[in-house]
Protein backbone atom coordinates (compact mmCIF):
# COMPACT_ATOMS: atom_id res chain seq x y z
CA UNK A 1 0.00 0.00 0.00
CA UNK A 2 1.20 3.50 -1.16
CA UNK A 3 0.83 5.13 2.03
CA UNK A 4 2.67 2.77 4.39
CA UNK A 5 5.48 1.76 2.12
CA UNK A 6 6.08 6.08 1.58
CA UNK A 7 5.93 6.42 5.54
CA UNK A 8 8.12 3.22 6.75
CA UNK A 9 10.16 3.46 3.26
CA UNK A 10 13.72 3.15 5.32
CA UNK A 11 12.75 0.26 7.52
CA UNK A 12 11.41 -2.00 4.55
CA UNK A 13 14.30 -1.38 2.60
CA UNK A 14 16.92 -2.40 5.26
CA UNK A 15 14.83 -5.26 6.57
CA UNK A 16 14.57 -6.54 2.97
CA UNK A 17 18.03 -5.68 2.42
CA UNK A 18 18.88 -8.06 5.58
CA UNK A 19 16.55 -10.94 4.48
CA UNK A 20 18.04 -10.87 0.35
CA UNK A 21 21.04 -12.46 2.66
CA UNK A 22 18.93 -15.50 3.57
CA UNK A 23 17.61 -16.69 0.27
CA UNK A 24 14.70 -18.88 0.11
CA UNK A 25 16.84 -22.28 0.06
CA UNK A 26 17.58 -21.21 3.83
CA UNK A 27 14.37 -21.19 4.69
CA UNK A 28 13.65 -24.19 2.98
CA UNK A 29 16.79 -26.00 4.63
CA UNK A 30 15.40 -24.75 7.95
CA UNK A 31 12.49 -26.17 7.38
CA UNK A 32 13.15 -29.71 5.97
CA UNK A 33 15.54 -30.25 9.24
CA UNK A 34 12.83 -28.61 11.76
CA UNK A 35 15.45 -26.55 12.87
CA UNK A 36 15.57 -22.83 14.04
CA UNK A 37 17.02 -20.25 12.08
CA UNK A 38 19.44 -19.29 14.65
CA UNK A 39 21.89 -17.15 11.66
CA UNK A 40 18.65 -15.20 10.49
CA UNK A 41 17.40 -14.40 14.07
CA UNK A 42 21.29 -13.77 15.20
CA UNK A 43 21.52 -11.13 11.90
CA UNK A 44 18.29 -9.33 12.86
CA UNK A 45 19.47 -9.10 16.78
CA UNK A 46 22.67 -7.47 15.59
CA UNK A 47 20.95 -4.89 13.36
CA UNK A 48 18.87 -3.63 15.83
CA UNK A 49 15.49 -5.12 14.90
CA UNK A 50 14.90 -7.15 17.91
CA UNK A 51 15.23 -4.46 20.02
CA UNK A 52 12.47 -2.21 17.97
CA UNK A 53 10.68 -1.93 20.96
CA UNK A 54 12.53 -1.18 23.85
CA UNK A 55 12.99 2.44 24.93
CA UNK A 56 16.41 4.56 23.82
CA UNK A 57 17.37 4.78 27.14
CA UNK A 58 18.06 0.85 27.62
CA UNK A 59 19.18 0.70 24.28
CA UNK A 60 16.71 -0.15 22.37
CA UNK A 61 15.44 1.73 18.90
CA UNK A 62 12.44 3.03 20.64
CA UNK A 63 9.93 2.43 17.87
CA UNK A 64 6.20 1.79 17.91
CA UNK A 65 4.15 -1.06 16.97
CA UNK A 66 3.45 0.64 13.38
CA UNK A 67 6.86 -0.03 12.90
CA UNK A 68 7.48 -3.31 14.56
CA UNK A 69 4.70 -4.30 12.15
CA UNK A 70 6.19 -3.17 9.12
CA UNK A 71 9.32 -5.83 10.54
CA UNK A 72 7.37 -8.38 10.89
CA UNK A 73 5.39 -8.13 7.76
CA UNK A 74 8.56 -7.82 5.64
CA UNK A 75 10.18 -10.70 7.04
CA UNK A 76 7.59 -12.98 5.55
CA UNK A 77 6.93 -11.04 2.37
CA UNK A 78 10.71 -12.40 1.90
CA UNK A 79 10.18 -15.31 2.27
CA UNK A 80 10.65 -16.00 5.47
CA UNK A 81 9.17 -16.75 8.80
CA UNK A 82 8.41 -14.37 11.26
CA UNK A 83 7.21 -16.66 13.94
CA UNK A 84 10.25 -17.57 14.77
CA UNK A 85 11.25 -14.14 16.54
CA UNK A 86 7.95 -12.29 16.98
CA UNK A 87 7.74 -13.37 20.37
CA UNK A 88 10.14 -10.87 21.49
CA UNK A 89 8.07 -8.45 20.14
CA UNK A 90 4.89 -8.42 21.31
CA UNK A 91 6.08 -9.93 25.16
CA UNK A 92 8.32 -6.27 25.17
CA UNK A 93 5.45 -4.00 25.58
CA UNK A 94 4.46 -6.11 28.45
CA UNK A 95 7.45 -5.58 30.27
CA UNK A 96 8.11 -1.80 29.07
CA UNK A 97 4.93 -0.77 29.42
CA UNK A 98 4.84 -2.61 33.31
CA UNK A 99 7.72 -3.88 34.67
CA UNK A 100 9.41 -2.22 37.32
CA UNK A 101 12.09 0.15 36.61
CA UNK A 102 14.42 -2.10 38.04
CA UNK A 103 13.43 -5.13 35.76
CA UNK A 104 13.82 -2.35 32.79
CA UNK A 105 17.04 -1.48 33.82
CA UNK A 106 18.06 -5.28 34.33
CA UNK A 107 16.33 -6.73 31.27
CA UNK A 108 16.20 -4.63 28.61
CA UNK A 109 19.90 -3.69 28.11
CA UNK A 110 20.74 -7.28 28.19
CA UNK A 111 17.72 -8.03 25.53
CA UNK A 112 18.63 -5.11 23.48
CA UNK A 113 22.49 -6.43 23.12
CA UNK A 114 21.70 -10.05 22.54
CA UNK A 115 22.85 -11.52 26.25
CA UNK A 116 19.56 -12.33 26.20
CA UNK A 117 16.23 -13.32 24.32
CA UNK A 118 12.74 -12.93 25.64
CA UNK A 119 10.78 -15.22 22.92
CA UNK A 120 8.02 -16.78 24.84
CA UNK A 121 4.73 -16.05 26.70
CA UNK A 122 2.80 -18.86 28.84
CA UNK A 123 -0.48 -18.25 28.93
CA UNK A 124 -2.73 -21.16 27.09
CA UNK A 125 -3.24 -24.05 28.85
CA UNK A 126 -4.83 -27.68 27.81
CA UNK A 127 -7.91 -27.60 29.50
CA UNK A 128 -9.15 -24.00 29.43
CA UNK A 129 -7.59 -22.65 25.53
CA UNK A 130 -8.75 -19.06 25.35
CA UNK A 131 -10.88 -19.08 28.63
CA UNK A 132 -8.15 -17.57 29.75
CA UNK A 133 -9.81 -16.52 33.11
CA UNK A 134 -10.45 -20.31 34.32
CA UNK A 135 -6.77 -20.91 34.14
CA UNK A 136 -5.37 -23.83 36.58
CA UNK A 137 -1.49 -22.88 37.18
CA UNK A 138 -1.19 -21.23 40.32
CA UNK A 139 1.70 -19.36 41.99
CA UNK A 140 1.48 -19.47 46.08
CA UNK A 141 3.35 -16.54 47.65
CA UNK A 142 5.66 -18.33 50.27
CA UNK A 143 8.14 -15.61 51.79
CA UNK A 144 10.51 -14.19 49.35
CA UNK A 145 9.72 -16.82 46.32
CA UNK A 146 6.39 -18.00 44.53
CA UNK A 147 5.81 -21.52 43.95
CA UNK A 148 4.61 -22.60 40.39
CA UNK A 149 2.13 -25.69 39.46
CA UNK A 150 0.35 -26.21 36.58
CA UNK A 151 0.64 -27.06 32.86
CA UNK A 152 0.54 -25.24 29.59
CA UNK A 153 0.69 -25.90 26.15
CA UNK A 154 1.41 -24.31 22.56
CA UNK A 155 4.12 -22.25 24.15
CA UNK A 156 6.30 -21.17 21.55
CA UNK A 157 10.26 -21.00 21.27
CA UNK A 158 10.98 -22.21 24.82
CA UNK A 159 13.88 -23.73 23.73
CA UNK A 160 14.90 -21.09 22.15
CA UNK A 161 14.34 -18.36 24.52
CA UNK A 162 15.75 -17.22 28.05
CA UNK A 163 13.32 -15.65 29.31
CA UNK A 164 9.03 -16.47 29.39
CA UNK A 165 6.43 -13.89 30.54
CA UNK A 166 4.01 -16.56 32.37
CA UNK A 167 0.30 -15.79 33.85
CA UNK A 168 -1.13 -17.80 36.88
CA UNK A 169 -3.73 -17.56 39.29
CA UNK A 170 -2.26 -15.86 42.91
CA UNK A 171 -6.03 -15.66 44.74
CA UNK A 172 -8.13 -18.67 43.80
CA UNK A 173 -11.14 -17.90 40.97
CA UNK A 174 -13.58 -18.70 44.13
CA UNK A 175 -12.26 -16.30 46.32
CA UNK A 176 -12.14 -12.82 43.48
CA UNK A 177 -15.17 -10.37 42.84
CA UNK A 178 -14.36 -10.68 38.82
CA UNK A 179 -12.97 -13.59 36.90
CA UNK A 180 -10.45 -11.45 35.44
CA UNK A 181 -8.88 -10.69 39.24
CA UNK A 182 -6.70 -12.80 40.66
CA UNK A 183 -4.17 -13.36 38.24
CA UNK A 184 -0.51 -12.54 38.25
CA UNK A 185 1.88 -12.28 35.68
CA UNK A 186 6.11 -13.37 35.78
CA UNK A 187 8.70 -13.41 34.60
CA UNK A 188 10.69 -16.59 34.58
CA UNK A 189 14.50 -17.78 33.44
CA UNK A 190 13.63 -20.62 31.50
CA UNK A 191 17.26 -22.61 31.82
CA UNK A 192 17.17 -21.91 35.74
CA UNK A 193 13.40 -23.40 35.54
CA UNK A 194 14.24 -25.95 33.83
CA UNK A 195 16.49 -27.21 36.27
CA UNK A 196 14.01 -26.90 39.30
CA UNK A 197 11.09 -27.94 38.63
CA UNK A 198 9.77 -26.98 35.12
CA UNK A 199 9.29 -29.79 32.08
CA UNK A 200 9.38 -28.93 28.82
CA UNK A 201 7.93 -31.22 26.23
CA UNK A 202 8.27 -30.70 22.30
CA UNK A 203 4.94 -30.71 20.11
CA UNK A 204 5.58 -31.84 16.73
CA UNK A 205 3.39 -30.34 14.67
CA UNK A 206 2.23 -29.28 10.93
CA UNK A 207 4.79 -26.54 10.46
CA UNK A 208 8.46 -26.00 11.58
CA UNK A 209 7.38 -24.07 14.32
CA UNK A 210 9.12 -24.64 17.79
CA UNK A 211 6.30 -24.99 20.72
CA UNK A 212 6.25 -27.06 24.15
CA UNK A 213 3.87 -28.44 26.55
CA UNK A 214 5.49 -27.07 29.90
CA UNK A 215 4.83 -28.98 33.17
CA UNK A 216 5.79 -27.11 36.71
CA UNK A 217 5.89 -29.05 39.58
CA UNK A 218 6.74 -27.30 42.94
CA UNK A 219 8.70 -24.28 40.36
CA UNK A 220 10.44 -21.83 43.01
CA UNK A 221 10.91 -18.39 41.42
CA UNK A 222 12.06 -15.20 43.04
CA UNK A 223 9.30 -12.68 44.33
CA UNK A 224 10.54 -9.72 42.43
CA UNK A 225 9.99 -11.31 39.34
CA UNK A 226 6.16 -10.89 39.59
CA UNK A 227 5.67 -8.02 36.87
CA UNK A 228 3.25 -5.06 38.20
CA UNK A 229 0.80 -5.47 40.94
CA UNK A 230 0.16 -9.00 42.33
CA UNK A 231 -3.79 -10.02 40.41
CA UNK A 232 -3.81 -7.61 37.75
CA UNK A 233 -1.83 -9.82 35.59
CA UNK A 234 -4.91 -10.30 32.91
CA UNK A 235 -4.99 -6.68 32.36
CA UNK A 236 -1.66 -6.48 32.46
CA UNK A 237 -1.45 -9.45 29.51
CA UNK A 238 -3.50 -7.80 27.51
CA UNK A 239 -1.04 -5.71 26.16
CA UNK A 240 0.94 -8.78 24.79
CA UNK A 241 -2.25 -10.32 23.07
CA UNK A 242 -3.38 -7.17 21.55
CA UNK A 243 0.50 -6.81 20.15
CA UNK A 244 0.44 -10.25 19.52
CA UNK A 245 -2.69 -10.60 16.79
CA UNK A 246 -1.64 -6.79 16.00
CA UNK A 247 1.71 -8.43 14.45
CA UNK A 248 -0.06 -11.52 13.23
CA UNK A 249 -1.73 -9.74 11.07
CA UNK A 250 1.12 -7.73 9.93
CA UNK A 251 2.52 -11.36 9.04
CA UNK A 252 -0.13 -12.25 7.44
CA UNK A 253 -0.25 -9.26 5.03
CA UNK A 254 3.59 -10.29 4.31
CA UNK A 255 2.58 -13.65 3.77
CA UNK A 256 -0.40 -12.39 0.98
CA UNK A 257 1.97 -10.24 -0.26
CA UNK A 258 4.35 -13.15 -1.38
CA UNK A 259 1.64 -15.62 -2.21
CA UNK A 260 0.12 -12.66 -4.70
CA UNK A 261 3.77 -11.45 -6.34
CA UNK A 262 4.25 -15.11 -6.45
CA UNK A 263 1.34 -16.24 -8.44
CA UNK A 264 1.35 -12.95 -10.13
CA UNK A 265 4.76 -13.85 -11.70
CA UNK A 266 3.75 -17.32 -12.98
CA UNK A 267 0.88 -16.71 -14.29
CA UNK A 268 1.95 -14.31 -16.55
CA UNK A 269 4.43 -16.81 -17.80
CA UNK A 270 2.62 -19.69 -17.26
CA UNK A 271 1.20 -21.30 -21.04
CA UNK A 272 -1.48 -23.64 -21.75
CA UNK A 273 -3.22 -24.29 -24.05
CA UNK A 274 -0.98 -21.55 -26.34
CA UNK A 275 -1.78 -18.59 -24.15
CA UNK A 276 -0.89 -17.43 -20.35
CA UNK A 277 -3.16 -18.64 -18.05
CA UNK A 278 -2.97 -15.11 -16.16
CA UNK A 279 -5.67 -13.78 -18.93
CA UNK A 280 -7.96 -16.04 -18.17
CA UNK A 281 -10.98 -14.67 -15.79
CA UNK A 282 -11.32 -17.76 -13.88
CA UNK A 283 -7.63 -17.06 -12.81
CA UNK A 284 -7.71 -13.92 -11.82
CA UNK A 285 -10.07 -13.02 -10.19
CA UNK A 286 -9.18 -14.87 -7.25
CA UNK A 287 -5.62 -13.41 -7.43
CA UNK A 288 -7.36 -10.46 -7.52
CA UNK A 289 -9.81 -10.30 -5.09
CA UNK A 290 -7.18 -11.69 -2.63
CA UNK A 291 -5.23 -8.39 -3.41
CA UNK A 292 -8.08 -6.75 -2.38
CA UNK A 293 -8.51 -8.15 0.54
CA UNK A 294 -4.68 -7.95 1.59
CA UNK A 295 -4.69 -3.96 1.32
CA UNK A 296 -8.04 -3.54 2.92
CA UNK A 297 -6.66 -5.81 6.22
CA UNK A 298 -3.36 -3.33 5.58
CA UNK A 299 -5.60 -0.35 6.59
CA UNK A 300 -7.26 -1.99 9.61
CA UNK A 301 -3.51 -2.76 10.94
CA UNK A 302 -2.25 0.26 10.58
CA UNK A 303 -5.56 1.50 12.81
CA UNK A 304 -4.94 -0.51 15.52
CA UNK A 305 -0.75 -0.14 15.51
CA UNK A 306 -2.24 3.49 15.99
CA UNK A 307 -4.37 2.95 18.84
CA UNK A 308 -1.69 1.16 20.26
CA UNK A 309 1.16 3.35 20.29
CA UNK A 310 -1.30 5.97 21.39
CA UNK A 311 -2.45 3.64 24.74
CA UNK A 312 -5.91 3.90 23.55
CA UNK A 313 -8.11 0.72 23.62
CA UNK A 314 -7.39 -1.34 20.53
CA UNK A 315 -9.35 -4.44 21.72
CA UNK A 316 -11.79 -4.32 18.90
CA UNK A 317 -9.28 -3.13 16.24
CA UNK A 318 -6.55 -5.91 16.75
CA UNK A 319 -9.26 -8.65 16.49
CA UNK A 320 -10.45 -7.10 13.19
CA UNK A 321 -7.09 -7.00 11.74
CA UNK A 322 -5.97 -10.33 12.84
CA UNK A 323 -9.41 -11.79 11.10
CA UNK A 324 -8.86 -9.75 8.04
CA UNK A 325 -5.31 -10.12 7.48
CA UNK A 326 -5.63 -14.20 7.88
CA UNK A 327 -8.71 -14.89 6.05
CA UNK A 328 -6.80 -12.66 3.23
CA UNK A 329 -3.64 -14.80 3.64
CA UNK A 330 -5.33 -18.16 3.59
CA UNK A 331 -7.29 -16.45 0.25
CA UNK A 332 -4.17 -16.05 -1.38
CA UNK A 333 -2.35 -19.07 -0.35
CA UNK A 334 -5.41 -21.69 -2.02
CA UNK A 335 -5.03 -19.09 -5.43
CA UNK A 336 -1.32 -19.42 -5.43
CA UNK A 337 -1.14 -23.33 -5.07
CA UNK A 338 -4.29 -23.32 -6.96
CA UNK A 339 -2.66 -22.12 -10.10
CA UNK A 340 0.72 -23.46 -9.39
CA UNK A 341 -0.72 -26.54 -9.88
CA UNK A 342 1.20 -29.99 -9.07
CA UNK A 343 4.69 -27.41 -8.68
CA UNK A 344 2.83 -25.83 -6.06
CA UNK A 345 3.44 -29.24 -4.23
CA UNK A 346 7.09 -29.40 -4.91
CA UNK A 347 9.29 -27.82 -1.93
CA UNK A 348 11.79 -26.35 -4.27
CA UNK A 349 8.98 -23.72 -5.51
CA UNK A 350 7.97 -22.80 -1.42
CA UNK A 351 4.83 -22.66 -2.31
CA UNK A 352 3.74 -25.84 -0.03
CA UNK A 353 6.10 -24.68 2.92
CA UNK A 354 4.40 -21.30 3.35
CA UNK A 355 1.14 -22.45 2.36
CA UNK A 356 1.18 -24.48 5.84
CA UNK A 357 2.89 -21.79 7.88
CA UNK A 358 -0.18 -18.94 7.10
CA UNK A 359 -2.58 -21.77 7.57
CA UNK A 360 -1.66 -21.86 11.34
CA UNK A 361 -3.53 -18.17 11.78
CA UNK A 362 -6.65 -18.92 11.10
CA UNK A 363 -6.65 -21.35 14.79
CA UNK A 364 -3.65 -18.96 16.54
CA UNK A 365 -3.61 -16.84 18.33
CA UNK A 366 -7.00 -16.77 18.48
CA UNK A 367 -9.38 -18.61 15.99
CA UNK A 368 -11.96 -16.87 13.81
CA UNK A 369 -14.68 -17.82 15.24
CA UNK A 370 -13.65 -16.22 18.85
CA UNK A 371 -13.11 -13.14 16.88
CA UNK A 372 -16.41 -13.04 15.50
CA UNK A 373 -17.59 -13.53 18.77
CA UNK A 374 -15.10 -11.05 20.09
CA UNK A 375 -17.03 -8.31 18.00
CA UNK A 376 -20.25 -10.03 18.35
CA UNK A 377 -20.18 -8.24 21.64
CA UNK A 378 -18.09 -6.22 22.60
CA UNK A 379 -18.43 -4.06 19.36
CA UNK A 380 -22.21 -4.92 18.47
CA UNK A 381 -23.31 -5.59 22.20
CA UNK A 382 -25.28 -8.46 21.37
CA UNK A 383 -25.75 -11.14 24.71
CA UNK A 384 -22.65 -12.87 25.18
CA UNK A 385 -22.90 -16.63 23.51
CA UNK A 386 -20.68 -18.06 26.40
Amino acid sequence: MRELADEFTDIRDAVRALCAEFPPEYHRRIDEERAYPEEFVDALTRNGWMAALIPEKYGGSGLGLAEAAVIMEEINRAGGNSGACHGQMYNMNTLVRHGSEEQRQFYLPKIAAGELRLQSMGVTEPTTGTDTTKIKTTAVRKGDRYVINGQKVWISRVQHSDLMILLARTTPLDQVKKKSEGLSIFLVDIKAAMQAGMQVTPIRNMVNHETNELFFDNLEIPAENLIGTEGQGFKYILTGLNAERTLIAAECIGDGKWFTDKITDYVREREVFGRPIGQNQGVQFPIAQAHIEIEAAALMTRKACRLFDAGEPCGAEANMAKYLAAKASWEAAEACLQFHGGFGFAAEYDVERKFRETRLYQVAPISTNLILSYVAEHVLGMPRSF
